[in-house]
């Protein structure tokens, strides 16, 4: 099988192949991207700004195609994909309407006689490399802002994601970035280490598993490199109590499928109170039984779309199975399609026993694991009992009682009766585990940026 291509992950099929990069087509690119930068760097950030500007109406007017692109690469409905090209845009808009703002000089006093200033420049060519569940939003928080700032971008997207990178370069250079300002790569796991180690590159954005982080965390710490790692999340969602069961686990059900569970920061741990919890799940059941696989490019009514791959179908199903050799339950879904499409019904899971293997794992797929709690303390405490720190939320009807519980997540992003507050401005990334820097909002645009001091003395 060919190492980058689409295929259709709802048949197997594969719809189209691309050569990867050799050794040299790499040094080409990155002695592009690095001359590109000594001139777009030069340019003013208005100029720069207005150039992402453009790529943002770009994908407003291409809305339809993109969509349709990560559809059929990795699976995604069209409306999610919609979705999607919609976030992105926003993203991309965002930071070529703030950008120039949230990089302004600033003074700051000074004890020492003249003037103090605190500059924000680009630091010169960044690598980023992209996984599978969010085509373009993905590149989008990463691209935009450092575009905005003055570095460029060599793109390293994941094999089943060609199409729609090339189409990122195409609107790209379509917009006005210089041509080598952003580039699609083709590469290895050895090119990429080459990369890092490569003097021109001076940073490095991950996101994907704890597994890669470490290896691409510690690729740029051997050569001093800045990096920025978004990994995984078995995200809690605490429901303390509600006066209306039915709607909370919709609201539930609704976020843990959505993309068919393959999100970073879903809602992967249902913690409830122990007086609502057979309402709750009861619920869950009715939302999980008879549904049936669907066409993602035509997603009907009880339908549900493939995973990315048939692996990562395999994968979870696998998960499911150890989790009831362990003791779990499975009380709808569960079931792996036959043959070659990457079908994994969407699934209610009870009785997870806390000293399993199962427990600690992160199931990256549409599984609704849910744990019964008799108080606040005790919700609190299996909330925090994880290794991974990406997001957290909190539902009472009881804001304060909530917003106790919430300020104590050990989470980087913390919410109160809602999921996750997910907008162009709002940052995003998490601790512990799950990794460290942020990308979107106000501070995305400074994790790849010489917070330089500039003095002038009196």
């Amino acid at each position: 099988m060919a190492k980058y291509r689409v295929q259709n992950p709802a048949t197997g099929e594969i719809v189209e192949t691309f050569e990867s990069a050799t050794d040299e087509r790499v040094e080409e690119q990155l002695a592009a991207a690095d001359a590109v930068y000594r001139e777009w760097r030069e340019r003013s950030v208005q100029e720069r700004a207005e150039v992402v500007k453009r790529v943002a109406e770009i994908f407003a007017e291409r809305r339809e195609e993109l969509a349709e692109i990560i559809a059929l690469e990795m699976g995604k409905t069209i409306a999610e994909s919609l979705d999607e090209v919609d976030f992105a845009t926003d993203i991309i808009e965002y930071y070529a309407v703030y950008g120039p703002g949230l990089i302004t000089d600033y003074e700051i006093p000074s004890t020492i006689p003249g003037k103090a200033v605190i500059e924000h420049l680009p630091v010169g060519v960044l690598l980023g490399v992209m996984p599978w569940n969010f085509p373009y939003y993905q590149v989008a928080r990463f691209a935009a802002p450092n575009l905005v700032l003055g570095n460029t971008i060599l793109l390293k997207h994941a094999d089943i994601c060609a199409r729609s990178n090339l189409v990122i370069q195409e609107i790209m250079e379509q917009a006005g970035v210089p041509v080598g300002g952003y580039q699609a790569l083709f590469t290895s796991h050895d090119q990429i280490a080459t990369m890092i180690a490569d003097p021109r590159v001076q940073g490095v954005s991950l996101t994907g598993s704890e597994r890669a982080g470490a290896i691409i965390g510690a690729q740029a710490g051997t050569h001093l490199k800045k990096c920025v790692l978004e990994l995984g999340g078995i995200d809690p969602m605490v429901v303390l109590d509600s006066d209306n069961v039915a709607e909370v686990a919709k609201t539930a059900w609704d976020f843990r499928t959505y993309n068919v569970g393959q999100v970073c920061n879903s809602n992967k741990r249902l913690i409830v109170m122990d007086d609502i919890y057979d309402e709750f799940v009861a619920e869950l059941v009715k939302l999980a039984d008879g549904l049936k696989p669907g066409d993602q490019l035509n997603i009907g009514e009880g339908e549900y779309a493939p995973m990315s791959t048939r692996a990562a179908a395999e994968t979870v199903d696998a998960q499911v199975k150890q989790a009831v050799a362990e003791g779990a339950r499975v009380l709808a879904g569960g079931v792996l399609s036959d043959g070659p499409g990457a079908y994994y019904s969407p699934t209610v899971l009870v009785d997870v026993p806390r000293e399993s293997q199962s427990y600690r794992e992160e199931m990256f797929g549409p599984v609704a694991t849910v744990y019964r709690v008799s108080s606040d303390e005790e919700a609190l405490e299996l909330a925090n009992d994880c290794a991974l720190g990406l997001g957290g939320s909190v539902f009472s009807t009881d804001e304060a009682r909530a917003a106790r519980v919430a300020s104590k997540l050990e989470v980087g992003m913390a919410h109160v009766n809602t999921i996750a507050a997910e907008a162009a401005e709002m940052p995003f990334g998490g601790v512990k585990r799950s990794g460290f820097g942020r990308e979107m909002g106000p501070v995305g645009i400074g994790e790849f940026a010489n917070k330089r001091l500039y003095f002038v003395a009196k």
